[in-house]
C-alpha cells in the first residue's frame, strides 16, 4: 500500500510541478554509434550540439501561437568503417569534421502547422579539430587513437540555408496519437538535399499541441500560459533526394580532398525515440537508422547510431 502512495504522490507532483511556464531553454545533444552498439565507431561517428531556444514575447499574426529562436554551436565527426584505418586507400568513406553556429526561428501556427528556417555559418576541414576531438572521445573510453585524419576531407567555408516545414492531420490524429507531414530542404556548400516523411507521437497520457511540446522544443511559454510535462514515444521515417554532402564528395570550394565518394542520390532514414519532460527538465533518447549514404561497394547498406537529449527550463 505504501508503494501505491509513493506512485500516486509521484504522478500528481508530475502534473502540478510541471504546471509552470519558463520561456527559455539550454539543451545539449550528444550523438554517437556508441549508443546503440559498443563495438562499433564507424560513418557518422559522434555529433555534439549546445542550443539556445526562448520565446519571443509578442506577435502580431492572429494565426502565429507562438514564436521561438533557437541560437546553436554545433560539431559532427565522420570517419570510414574504423578510425584506426592510416592509409587512404583503406578508406571507404573520408574523414570529416564539421564545426558551425546556427541561428534558427519558427513560427508555430494555431492549427499545428510549423514552418522553420535556419542558417548555418562554419568551416568544414582540419580547423574544427575533429582528430583533436575524437582521440578525446577515444581516450574516456579507452579506445585506439584515429589515424587517418591526415587525409580528411579539405578545409573550406560553410553557409547552408534550411527550411522546415511540419502539417499537421487532424482528421486522424487524437488525443493520444497523432500525425503530421514533414518536411525540409537544405541548400548551401556542406548539404543540399530533400527529405519528406511522416512524424507520429503516441503518448503515455494525452499529447501537448504541437505548438506546446517538446517535440519541436516548443514547451516554452509566458506566464499567461503554462508548460505541462509530456511522455511519449515518436517515430519519424524519411525519404531523401541528396544532391550533395561535402563530407563524402569534398567541398567544391576546395577540390584538393585526397578521398572522395559520389553520393547515394535516394536514401531513408527512421528514427524511434522516447521523449519526457516534467518540471525544469527535458530528457530524449532517438535510435537513428538509415540506408547507405555513399557509393562504396565495402559500406554497408545500412547503419545506426543514438541520441541522447537533456534539456533544462529557465526565465
Amino acid at each position: 500500500m505504501r508503494h501505491w502512495y509513493f506512485l500516486s504522490f509521484f504522478l500528481v507532483s508530475t502534473v502540478v510541478f510541471s504546471q509552470q511556464s519558463f520561456s527559455k531553454e539550454f539543451s545539449l545533444l550528444t550523438d554517437n554509434d556508441l549508443y546503440t552498439s559498443i563495438s562499433r565507431d564507424r560513418y557518422y561517428s559522434n555529433g555534439l550540439f549546445l542550443t539556445y531556444n526562448f520565446l519571443h514575447k509578442h506577435t502580431k499574426n492572429k494565426n502565429i501561437a507562438k514564436k521561438i529562436s533557437t541560437i546553436q554551436l554545433g560539431h559532427m565527426i565522420y570517419t570510414p568503417v574504423k578510425a584506426t584505418l592510416e592509409f587512404a586507400a583503406q578508406h571507404d568513406r573520408p574523414f570529416a569534421a564539421f564545426f558551425f553556429g546556427e541561428y534558427g526561428k519558427s513560427n508555430f501556427y494555431k492549427n499545428q502547422n510549423i514552418l522553420t528556417t535556419k542558417l548555418q555559418v562554419g568551416v568544414i576541414g582540419p580547423s574544427a579539430k575533429g582528430k583533436g576531438l575524437q582521440n578525446f572521445i577515444h581516450s574516456i573510453y579507452n579506445y585506439p587513437k584515429a589515424m587517418g585524419w591526415k587525409e580528411q576531407i579539405k578545409e573550406a567555408f560553410v553557409m547552408n540555408i534550411e527550411l522546415n516545414y511540419n502539417k499537421y492531420f487532424s482528421k486522424i490524429s487524437s488525443s493520444q496519437i497523432d500525425f503530421s507531414s514533414y518536411s525540409k530542404l537544405r541548400a548551401g556548400t556542406i548539404f543540399t538535399d530533400f527529405s519528406t516523411g511522416i512524424y507520429s507521437r503516441i503518448g503515455f497520457h494525452k499529447l501537448q499541441k504541437l505548438y506546446n511540446s517538446t517535440a519541436f522544443h516548443s514547451n516554452l511559454n509566458t506566464k499567461e500560459n503554462k508548460s505541462y510535462s509530456e511522455s511519449y514515444i515518436y517515430l519519424k521515417p524519411m525519404v531523401s533526394y541528396v544532391m550533395y554532402d561535402a563530407t563524402i564528395q569534398g567541398s567544391f570550394l576546395n577540390k584538393s580532398s585526397p578521398v572522395t565518394y559520389d553520393v547515394m542520390p535516394f536514401q531513408f532514414s527512421l528514427e524511434i525515440g522516447y521523449r519526457y519532460n516534467w518540471n525544469r527538465f527535458n530528457y530524449g533518447y532517438t535510435f537513428h537508422y538509415h540506408t547507405k549514404k555513399l557509393k562504396s561497394y565495402r559500406v554497408e547498406n545500412s547503419n545506426s547510431y543514438g541520441s541522447i537529449y537533456i534539456g533544462y527550463y529557465f526565465n
